[in-house]
């Protein structure tokens, strides 16, 4: 529908920002996370592409590492909510659950297994390489995203039986040295990220606790004692995969043309003016 629709409502002047995967990795279109590359709707025509889900709660804190130490390698293990799916699969995961405390079947339609008291490594199709499409999403979108086209990194997604919320395992090895606690204040500094760190107190980020808000929770940051010379940082990451990860981040990028009033396709705006009034 947005491969047939979006180009149609562009052409009559709308600004589409298109929540699907037609439009992501075309090169003439921005796939933009807030508050990592808002610059890139600059010179959007039309069509502005909202990221993957588990894409989008990963790029803000891998900006963080990119802008102040580098990133060499990034590792990353999902564990992804059935609302990714959709409301048949969260009916089916509660179906399932009454089903195992009755004793009866459980009956799986929308997985290719039950989901409940399960986890299943296998989102959307495999592709001939062994990855899943969604794999391969988080990879490339990453990418480009952060402007990194040759960035060497890996996923593996797997499919959990938890509502809402997507959490991630990730590893990155980076160019220069960086310690636990200059990456906590790394990705504290990033707007739209809140650090949860405390391990003696059992506090790190829930997929529960993150359901309903926009924000993106980072926690158990810790050295990756595999990387040598203090250069591995290893941490989890979780975010609602409804709201920032999908509705939230779409607003933001409508706030972010209308503050810089780029609403307008870049082929149909006025040139920018000086202070003099001619145009610059």
């Amino acid at each position: 529908i947005a491969q047939e629709l979006a180009p149609q409502a562009a052409a009559r002047g709308a600004t589409v920002i298109d929540n699907s995967s037609a439009w992501r990795m075309d090169d003439d279109v921005p796939l933009v996370v807030s508050q990592v590359n808002a610059d890139d709707l600059e010179g959007h025509e039309g069509i502005v592409a909202n990221p993957n889900c588990s894409t989008m709660q990963l790029a803000p804190v891998l900006m963080a590492l990119r802008d102040s130490v580098g990133i060499e390698r990034v590792v990353v293990d999902t564990y992804q909510s059935v609302s990714g799916t959709g409301a048949d699969a969260l009916a089916e995961l509660e179906q399932q659950v009454r089903a195992h405390v009755a004793g009866e079947p459980k009956r799986a339609s929308v997985y290719p297994h039950p989901i409940a008291f399960n986890a299943l490594p296998e989102i959307d199709v495999f592709l001939p390489s062994g990855y899943t499409r969604e794999e391969w999403k988080v990879v490339t979108e990453s990418r480009k995203i952060l402007h990194l086209p040759e960035l060497r990194i890996s996923c593996t997604a797997v499919r959990i039986p938890v509502f809402v919320s997507h959490s991630e395992a990730v590893h990155v090895e980076t160019t220069e040295p960086l310690t636990p606690d200059r990456a906590r204040q790394l990705f504290g500094g990033v707007p739209g990220v809140l650090v949860q760190d405390d391990p003696a107190s059992h506090a790190y980020p829930l997929a529960t606790e993150a359901a309903g808000h926009d924000e993106i929770f980072v926690g158990r940051v810790r050295q990756d004692l595999s990387i040598p010379d203090g250069r591995g940082i290893a941490f989890w990451v979780v975010s609602d995969n409804l709201r920032k990860g999908a509705a939230t981040n779409a607003v933001e990028i409508a706030e972010a043309l209308v503050e810089r009033d780029w609403v307008r396709a870049a082929s149909r705006r006025e040139p920018a003016r000086t202070a003099a009034g001619v145009p610059s």
